[in-house]
């Protein structure tokens, strides 16, 4: 084995580059020899050195904290340095774990809502659902998008992933009234715990809910079926026409495949009652 090495063979050596090499020195982390010709030779220690830095800094390590270990090490430094590491590296499982859990979530949401039928509209009971919503007039996909970003934001400490988010909008009266697609007075997300603070709350109790594939300007005619299906029913609704995005802007670019479900929250005579929850 030789004692020196050049730059060109460890860079090829640890897969990073000299401009990475010649970083190092500059920080005092790396000092390695000339040769007559001013080439940098780089020795056993170097390479020790090396390898510690690209350990630590795997673990995101700062520079400075990798200078400290360096210039400081010894038994009770490496033991305390290994505990860090240990300490780091259970809370990446853990973060992993958690990242795991939300993929599986939406994989599953999306392989359930392939299986959908659309087009049909039922009587479903649902439980309580609370909610945080942001109230403004929309009527573009884009102004949709940038308002869902903005209560993300107002939220995003207990709303980490929005790929997994059940989000909803309420149609304004337009889309009621005047048959006007795709105008909305707010939108919601629905929050997964049972006790959260919340905006307003989703009654529990029944809900006609109809499924469509395809583009959001079709909703004011999927709305009139709903309220149509209830007035010959001998139905109706008691409280405001919503919107929840099942398969959106989030899962695809292929309008075709959004599917988003209306439900519209039923007033139920009190002997007439839907079995069986949904989620």
């Amino acid at each position: 084995m030789k004692d020196y090495y050049k730059i060109n063979e460890i860079a090829r050596l640890y897969g990073i580059g000299a401009d990475s090499l010649r970083y190092y020195e500059r920080l005092g982390l790396l000092s390695p020899r000339r040769d007559v010709n001013g080439y940098r030779l780089y020795s056993l220690k170097d390479m020790y050195k090396l390898t510690v830095i690209r350990g630590l800094r795997t673990l995101d390590f700062s520079m400075e904290q990798i200078r400290e270990f360096l210039e400081g090490q010894c038994v009770d430094n490496t033991l305390g340095q290994l505990r860090r590491e240990q300490d780091i590296l259970e809370e990446k499982l853990r973060e992993l774990k958690r990242r795991k859990g939300l993929i599986a979530k939406r994989i599953a949401g999306l392989e359930e809502a392939k299986k959908i039928t659309a087009g049909e509209i039922t009587l479903t009971e649902m439980p309580e659902r609370r909610c945080v919503c942001l109230e403004q007039y929309i009527t573009r996909d884009e102004e949709m998008d940038f308002v869902i970003k903005k209560l993300h934001k107002k939220h995003a400490d207990r709303i980490q992933d929005l790929g997994t988010q059940k989000i909803g909008a309420f149609f304004s009266d337009e889309v009621i009234w005047k048959g006007v697609a795709n105008s909305y007075d707010s939108v919601f997300f629905i929050l997964e715990g049972r006790r959260e603070e919340c905006d307003f709350v989703l009654p529990e109790g029944t809900y006609a809910s109809c499924f469509y594939r395809g583009s959001y300007e079709q909703n004011a005619e999927q709305v009139r079926r709903v309220l149509d299906y209830l007035e010959n029913e001998g139905l109706s609704a008691s409280g405001g026409a919503f919107e929840l995005y099942r398969i959106d802007n989030r899962d695809t670019i292929r309008e075709e495949e959004f599917l988003t479900e209306i439900q519209i929250p039923v007033k139920m005579p009190a002997q007439q009652k839907v079995s069986g929850f949904r989620y």
